[in-house]
């Protein structure tokens, strides 16, 4: 199951990629930026990433992006993005890196780009290979990575970037710096990080979205937010703008309760699988269907009825 730290970082993480992908290859990995043909678009393929890993042996839940994009030279590509989103070293994740990877390419028979996003606390924490041998025969996979810790020292030039995806990068590491300190202090780099939004000259969709990410990441106890939405509208005054009316605001409150909810829906289907894995061995396809259709409170109700039936059995 994923952690309380997955669950608050996951629907943010997932929705600014999906709105910002593009800035987000340009401003992490350039290189395959650059090899990449943008006229012909991208297309998220989140659904089939679920169905092809569905039973993966790889319970950490991170936040797996797979999209569909076109090379220079006409191809397609698969372009697989893993954030892992956690504040220490996690041994299992090169190979979670491998797994997906010979997966999609199994699935699909096309090349596949696989990178990972670090997002978390570890200074020393950088992996990038996965390999295994045994009596002479042996595996490796490299992949590559972009650690938003190396930026923490690069804040002038986070700020002064015309790429959206700079704001993303200064606002986790804010939330990150600002864990063990006053809160005053994160309410303070939440209004600066803000304020320099309308100053970028960005469309308002844009603004919109990343403002939603800066206030889901960097979130404030109720008496501070109110005082921070305060602060919004005065540098809109101020600014003769309004980018994020009241009623945007209500919206955005209820966006982000709604990817709280769907984080927990997918989570309890994963795990009501692997509870069934367990008891059943394999699960009828009838099955599947109905957890694939059930409610969130539906499973809740399901989980926990067959954890009452397995510490019955134990007693």
């Amino acid at each position: 199951m994923a952690t309380n730290q997955h669950a608050q970082y996951d629907p943010p993480w997932k929705n600014i990629i999906n709105q910002f992908f593009p800035s987000f290859m340009e401003y992490c990995f350039p290189l395959a930026f650059a090899e990449i043909d943008w006229g012909k678009g991208y297309v998220p393929l989140d659904k089939e990433m679920t169905q092809i890993m569905r039973d993966a042996k790889t319970h950490n839940r991170v936040v797996d992006k797979l999209m569909k994009v076109y090379t220079k030279s006409g191809e397609e590509a698969w372009v697989l993005v893993h954030c892992e989103i956690q504040g220490q070293r996690d041994v299992e994740f090169p190979k979670r890196m491998f797994v997906y990877r010979y997966r999609l390419i199994d699935f699909y028979a096309k090349p596949v780009a696989s990178f990972a996003l670090l997002t978390d606390a570890n200074e020393n924490w950088r992996p990038s290979t996965y390999e295994e041998s045994l009596w002479g025969s042996s595996t490796k996979m490299e992949f590559v990575t972009f650690k938003l810790l190396d930026f923490k020292n690069r804040l002038f030039q986070l700020q002064h970037s015309t790429n959206p995806f700079s704001t993303v990068i200064e606002a986790h590491l804010a939330a990150l710096a600002t864990k063990k300190v006053p809160i005053e202090n994160r309410f303070e780099q939440k209004v600066s990080i803000t304020r320099r939004l309308y100053d970028k000259g960005w469309k308002k969709a844009d603004i919109i979205n990343l403002y939603l990410f800066i206030d889901w990441i960097l979130a404030l106890p109720k008496e501070l937010e109110l005082k921070y939405h305060e602060e919004i509208s005065q540098i809109e005054e101020e600014k003769k703008v309004e980018y994020i009316s009241t009623a945007e605001r209500i919206g955005i409150e209820k966006g982000i309760q709604q990817g709280i909810d769907q984080t927990q829906h997918e989570e309890r289907k994963i795990f009501l699988i692997l509870l069934l894995k367990k008891e059943m061995g394999k699960i009828p396809q009838e099955t599947l269907q109905k957890i694939e259709s059930s409610s969130n409170e539906e499973l809740k109700t399901w989980i926990t009825d067959l954890l009452s039936e397995e510490a019955s059995a134990s007693r």
